[in-house]
């Protein structure tokens, strides 16, 4: 038996993309320099931190998440990933926690042209 605290994120200061596992059956890759920005807001014990690259969105719910908004800060964030409820309880204290990700495609910022414009 495996006595490895399971991660919900990774690190690596070579990450040239961040890899989400929104699902066991869907992941997505995200390059770095299509990061725009990230927001961390609090709401009692839980955090939502909001990151935006240049084509989606990545809504992350959890606890703890200002570790994960730091590395990202730094581009070196490799892995987001969702724990399992089942290996909740082997987070050690203080340690990310991901609830929940939820991945959308960025609104187009361009409006259409108006009808009959070229």
């Amino acid at each position: 038996m495996s006595t490895k605290t399971p991660e919900c994120w990774a690190s690596d200061p070579n990450a040239e993309a961040l890899r989400i596992e929104v699902s066991p059956e869907r992941s997505l890759l995200l390059p770095h320099d299509q990061f725009m920005f990230a927001e961390l807001t609090s709401g009692g014990d839980e955090q939502n931190l909001k990151l935006v690259f240049a084509a989606h969105e990545v809504l992350i719910r959890g606890h703890y998440l200002r570790r994960i908004e730091t590395v990202i800060q730094r581009m070196e964030l490799s892995l987001l990933a969702k724990i399992p409820i089942s290996q909740r309880n082997l987070i050690t204290e203080g340690q990310p926690v991901i609830l929940e990700i939820v991945v959308t495609e960025a609104k187009s910022q361009e409006s259409p042209p108006p009808n009959g414009s070229k």
